[in-house]
């Protein structure tokens, strides 16, 4: 008897799990019958460039389209990824290092890769512009932008490139405005140890660097109040045949810096100066000094004294 019950309960539920799946296909059928919109992509490429042009533009790109027809044909445009289209660069060249393909050749392309019943609604971008120079180029230095900044009480003692130096193309007029590339925006806030960060660069679209990618490394440093003793002091504008000196001839200076820099520093370092041409215009007993040199890394330098005693004599 149990076993009549289960067989029986077992074609049921095999009855039921059947016309499911029946009905499944039905809708499955039904849908993709209707009519869609999708965004595919088609990737775009610049052909026949002669050797002594320099495409300063992306030589590959992709473009969004979106198109229309029944589900069942947007279905294997989503899982076919071969689809390019070859922009001649001889036929579309308008001379002075720019060429463009109108929108209305780029959708002519694009339909030779799709089904006669297919749709395209738009192409972004709608037109495909490139830019090219002969070879000309420039070595300019590579800085980081953006927002880098240490947790408290760290700062940034170096940063360091890979590479230090990039390669810019673009046409004469242009590149001889650049002067330095930029780092894509960068944002990092509250890290104490070395920081090191793989990034692109920042152009505009009608200026090739090559590398277009750069490593940098942020070190940082704990700040610490210190104060070093025996910098000299030296005079200047000095006529000939005249020599200044000051009492006491060396003097303090106070200042901010990292612990592994402080270490490091010398009394030579830094400058400190006393006018000549000063001390004639405004006597006095006491002659100013001023702390002129500062080190890189160096923050809120001051001299332990403003002014000191000074003697001029005449040399022989």
């Amino acid at each position: 008897m149990n076993r009549f019950l289960f067989n029986r309960t077992s074609r049921e539920l095999l009855i039921f799990l059947f016309f499911l799946l029946l009905s499944g296909v039905f809708w499955l059928i039904l849908t993709l019958n209707e009519t869609y919109e999708r965004e595919i992509k088609v990737t775009m490429q610049i052909k026949g460039v002669p050797k002594n042009v320099v495409l300063t533009s992306n030589e590959t790109d992709t473009l969004r389209v979106t198109v229309r027809d029944k589900g069942w044909i947007l279905v294997r445009y989503l899982y076919e990824k071969n689809r390019n289209i070859n922009i001649s660069f001889k036929n579309y060249d308008r001379g002075n290092g720019h060429g463009i393909t109108p929108s209305s050749d780029v959708k002519r392309m694009i339909s030779q890769q799709l089904e006669m019943s297919t749709t395209i609604s738009s192409v972004k971008p709608d037109r495909i512009e490139f830019f090219y120079n002969n070879g000309e180029r420039k070595r300019v230095p590579v800085r980081w932008a953006g927002r880098i900044i240490p947790e408290q009480l760290y700062f940034l003692s170096h940063v360091q490139y890979w590479p230090d130096s990039v390669d810019v193309y673009t046409f004469e007029e242009k590149l001889d405005s650049i002067n330095v590339i930029y780092t894509e925006p960068l944002n990092y806030v509250g890290f104490r140890d070395t920081l090191m960060i793989t990034c692109k660069t920042s152009h505009p679209k009608d200026v090739k660097v090559v590398p277009d990618q750069v490593r940098i490394g942020f070190y940082t440093d704990v700040l610490t109040e210190e104060s070093l003793d025996g910098v000299p002091i030296q005079a200047i504008n000095m006529p000939p045949g005249k020599v200044l000196r000051t009492f006491p001839p060396k003097v303090r200076v106070r200042f901010v810096t990292g612990v592994s820099q402080f270490r490091t520093l010398r009394p030579e370092d830094f400058t400190v100066i006393a006018d000549y041409q000063e001390i004639i215009q405004r006597p006095s007993d006491k002659c100013n000094i001023y702390l002129k040199v500062i080190p890189h890394g160096i923050s809120k330098a001051t001299l332990a004294t403003k002014q000191v005693d000074y003697l001029i004599e005449e040399q022989e």
